[in-house]
């Protein structure tokens, strides 16, 4: 189970018998010789990790962070925007601006912890990625041209892992974007977002909704050498477009 970092988070899921549990909780950690405070601090940190549904503020960077840290696979699909493990600094930066959500002496910080998580990508060890994209995110000119440029080229250099999906499969669009991880000692969970919150679900049920779903992009999507073709075709879009003095991209 992956372990949320408890600010903002609200409870979705109430465990049963809570207060036999904690009891026996008491009774093991006494007998291995543990104190009170060692199980206060023991509940603190792990309250949430066993909800099959949490929700926390969209605000709290750290459990999306740890969550992306511990996975060995992680399969992505967003609709309207680039998934934040691709996205340029100025990109990210826009998204929050025109976003208008965060207060503007907080975008600087949303942006950075967005950068920081990218490390991952270049461990050693790093996680199986693939993430699919909807062309409709390709499609929405954030920016100026410049800016656009550059997030095609970063998604161009990385087909590797991705796989677009076309503008015509209009039902994909209607879909909820959506993050499946899987780890190498804990069960799977699924997640999503919007400005108003993030969850988390390690329900089964919610696991195999997300599963099925990437089993349909998987039949509709690009393949590898198709969604570099299609990202090539952007590229060289703007690059014409910025050479039509009847065309204003700015």
């Amino acid at each position: 189970m992956i372990e949320p970092v408890t600010s903002g988070v609200k409870h979705q899921v109430k465990p049963t018998c809570q207060a036999s549990a904690e009891t026996r909780q008491v009774q093991l950690f006494t007998a291995c010789g543990k104190d009170i405070d060692f199980f206060e601090d023991f509940r603190r940190r792990y309250r949430h990790a066993f909800d099959l549904y949490f929700v926390q503020v969209p605000e709290n960077l750290r459990t999306i962070a740890m969550t992306e840290s511990m996975a060995k696979k992680i399969v992505s699909f967003d609709i309207m925007t680039v998934h934040g493990l691709l996205q340029t600094e100025r990109y990210a930066r826009e998204l929050f601006v025109d976003g208008q959500i965060e207060a503007r002496e907080d975008i600087e910080k949303f942006v950075q912890a967005r950068m920081e998580r990218q490390t991952i990508m270049r461990r050693p060890n790093r996680p199986e990625c693939l993430f699919y994209v909807h062309e409709l995110a390709l499609q929405t000119r954030l920016g100026d041209a410049q800016l656009m440029e550059d997030q095609y080229l970063r998604l161009l250099f990385n087909t590797h892992i991705i796989r677009v999906v076309p503008a015509n499969i209009r039902s994909a669009a209607f879909q909820s974007k959506c993050t499946l991880y899987e780890f190498p000692k804990a069960a799977p969970v699924v997640f999503t977002e919007t400005n108003m919150g993030q969850l988390f679900a390690q329900d089964s049920a919610a696991v195999e909704r997300g599963k099925r779903l990437f089993e349909r992009l998987e039949a509709v999507a690009l393949d590898e050498e198709q969604s570099r073709s299609k990202l090539a075709e952007y590229v060289s879009g703007l690059r014409e477009d910025s050479h039509d003095p009847r065309t204003d991209l700015a």
